[in-house]
């Protein structure tokens, strides 16, 4: 039986990005169906104070989620794992951070109307931003990020891992990710990072 796995990510995170990808491989050898949904890391992180370089990520990262968003609502759910796919492609893997290119080449990649760019300096579509993040991200709570995944009524953070897994050994970590998290009164495993994320 299909495993419905909902993913909630923000295009300006590496990690999620990542993520992202190693359930595209897990989608290869597990029978899961991978659902993405915006998160923001802009919301997430209002009212905290944050260093100078960051805050102007953030406010940079509005637009992306805002035209997912956009897309969503007129397109439907099924565009945004495409469009999300092609902004991450662009921003993190090809290394393009100017986010006004990333989004046009994103919507071109996916045959979308260029004019969808519009939704970027457009608050009109915070609201629902804002109601996709809340959705993912009440569960687990506010003192985590990206990425957020909710299996049934599991719902955790992570994971952050670098590179991305490739075949059994991805399907192997999300069974070993849904046995923690699925276990009553399991939070947390950690350790230190020592290396960045890695896009191959």
């Amino acid at each position: 039986m299909t495993q419905i796995v909902d993913l909630w990510v923000d295009p300006a995170c590496p990690w999620a990005w990542i993520t992202s990808r190693w359930l595209n491989e897990v989608a290869t050898v597990r029978d899961i169906d991978v659902r993405t949904h915006v998160m923001s890391l802009a919301v997430l992180n209002e009212g905290r104070d944050l260093p100078d370089n960051y805050r102007e990520l953030l406010a940079k990262a509005w637009g992306p989620v805002r035209v997912l968003a956009a897309a969503r609502d007129k397109f439907g759910d099924d565009i945004v794992a495409p469009l999300y796919s092609a902004m991450g492609e662009e921003f993190h893997v090809n290394a393009n951070k100017n986010i006004d290119e990333v989004m046009a080449s994103a919507l071109a990649d996916v045959d979308l109307p260029a004019d969808l760019i519009s939704a970027a300096s457009d608050a009109e579509w915070d609201e629902a931003v804002r109601a996709s993040h809340h959705e993912g991200m009440d569960p687990v709570g506010m003192d985590v990020g990206t990425p957020v995944i909710h299996v049934d009524d599991v719902a955790f953070f992570g994971p952050v891992v670098t590179p991305t897994p490739r075949g059994e050994a991805a399907g192997r970590l999300f069974d070993g990710v849904l046995l923690v998290a699925g276990t009553p009164g399991f939070y947390e495993i950690k350790r230190t990072r020592t290396e960045g994320p890695l896009f191959t």
